[in-house]
């Protein structure tokens, strides 16, 4: 069992051991590797000038994906090969992403320049041919205050300057990958009182976490960056699952999708672009690029947030939970797993590794919903899922889902079964609306007040009715709205 982390930075090997191991990301790469071009300046996922390529090892090459440097630590890369900004240059040639970027003058005060520059060398990674609205989305993790975003998405579309070469070119994946396989096996660090173990098989997690009943499971980390950055959260023991094997796959059985307890959001939203387009939907909309690449499914429903934009979705569908633990498995549903806020059916030393969505037929309408503020990068105000079975006007099989309005995802067994067999008219989902506002029990905040939530929860209704069954078949399993 090592005793150390394992990466690489720009083509170079590192080792890094004690303290070291529980840093930001980007605090090493500025504090430690003089790797300034990384900027640091909201330290919560959302400004996206931390962000750095991390490629994680696939059939012997190297998959890059970029990341928030800032709210993702050292221990979390171990096994990974690290690009920053200052790593896409060949001698004194900028890249082609970095040429274009002087080139359209798309920098001002170049704060977040280099943010830029990395979120959109991984888009040139990936797209041969890049569309204005490829761009805008590969971009939306990325904030400038100064230069305007027309310069930046005319550099993105005209990458035809500069070296030219891509990182396979720069960085060949395969003696890289290969050195970062003769470190397979589990890690564990300790130092300042703090344990870090990433095991490399499940009884391994599992008999650890029967040792270790409080530590903190610490995958993708997006939300446990932010409350260590901004909240001064500090737990004595961590767990990380990247190196066990068979939790991170995305497959569909006899009609149900299965999705690994460490599979990242941006898998599952690449993986339900054609199949499931109403997941595929919310989750484009779910953080940024940065976020979904860490960010996981497990992780979003473990945290327990009343707003969690997936949970709907998992809500009206019936999905179950597979928890493990060194007492053996068990399934839980998603409808019984949470007990109030942040409470968990969840015993000590169990965790999240596998989650089973019974998917919708084709008969079926499903219609997720998600207020924000903006549209893109922005915490929720309100979710809604609704899912039914149309038969002309009639309606059978009705499943609503709210967020937002309770400290938890609620459904809403009133007003399901007002409208279930009954003849969909305006004024019967009216009537649900006002029904379904007796349901809830919104709060003010700073997303919104109790009011419009209030207001919200009998309007999603109404859009409802209008788009998918006043507006006819047509306008159904289209996505998000």
């Amino acid at each position: 069992m090592r005793d150390h982390l394992e990466l690489f930075l720009n083509g170079q090997s590192e080792r890094i051991a004690g303290a070291d191991a529980f840093r930001t990301v980007a605090n090493w790469l500025r504090e430690f590797r003089g790797a300034t071009g990384t900027k640091t300046v909201c330290e919560e996922g959302d400004c996206g000038a931390c962000t750095v390529l991390v490629g994680t090892p696939r059939a012997g090459s190297l998959d890059y994906k970029p990341i928030n440097s800032c709210i993702q630590f050292l221990f979390q890369l171990d096994g990974t090969h690290l690009v920053t900004v200052e790593g896409l240059k060949l001698g004194d040639q900028l890249s082609a992403v970095q040429q274009s970027m002087v080139d359209h003058q798309g920098s001002q005060c170049g704060y977040c320049t280099p943010g830029f520059v990395v979120a959109m060398s991984a888009l040139h990674e990936s797209a041969p041919g890049i569309t204005e609205r490829a761009a805008r989305e590969a971009l939306t993790g990325n904030l400038c205050r100064c230069t305007g975003y027309e310069p930046i998405i005319k550099a993105a579309l005209d990458m035809t300057r500069g070296h030219g070469k891509r990182i396979e070119e720069l960085y060949p994946s395969r003696p890289i990958a290969a050195a970062l396989g003769k470190g397979a096996g589990s890690v564990r660090v300790e130092a300042a009182g703090r344990t870090f173990f990433a095991p490399s098989t499940l009884d391994e997690a599992l008999a650890f976490l029967a040792e270790q009943p409080g530590a903190v499971i610490v995958q993708g980390g997006t939300d446990f960056g932010v409350q260590c950055n901004k909240r001064g959260l500090r737990p004595d023991v961590m767990l990380t699952l990247s190196r066990v094997e068979g939790l991170d796959g995305i497959s569909v059985e006899n009609g149900t999708l299965v999705v690994g307890g460490r599979t990242t959001l941006g898998s599952l939203e690449a993986f339900t672009r054609g199949s499931v387009p109403s997941l595929h939907g919310i989750l484009c909309l779910f953080g940024s690029p940065q976020i979904r690449n860490a960010g996981t499914l497990a992780g979003n429903i473990a945290n327990a947030s009343p707003i969690a934009d997936t949970l709907p979705f998992l809500f009206v569908c019936g999905a179950e939970l597979e928890l493990a633990s060194s007492r053996g498995h068990r399934v839980v549903g998603i409808n019984s797993f949470y007990k109030g806020y942040k409470k968990l059916d969840l015993a000590p030393g169990e965790m999240i590794t596998r989650v089973r969505i019974p998917l919708p037929g084709e008969e079926e309408t499903v219609r997720l919903y998600k207020v924000s503020k903006r549209r893109d990068l922005d915490i929720s105000t309100f979710t809604a899922a609704i899912r039914m079975t149309l038969d002309g006007r009639r309606m059978s099989g009705v499943s609503l889902a709210y967020g937002g309005v309770a400290p938890v995802v609620l459904r809403l067994p009133k007003t399901e079964a007002l409208l279930e067999g009954r003849e969909a008219s305006e004024a019967l989902f009216r009537e649900a609306g006002e029904v379904a506002r007796t349901e809830i029990a919104p709060i003010s905040d700073v997303r919104g007040s109790k009011e419009f939530r209030t207001l919200l929860a009998s309007n999603v209704l109404m859009k409802f009715f209008h788009e998918e069954i006043a507006g006819g078949p047509a306008a159904r399993n289209t996505g998000a709205r």
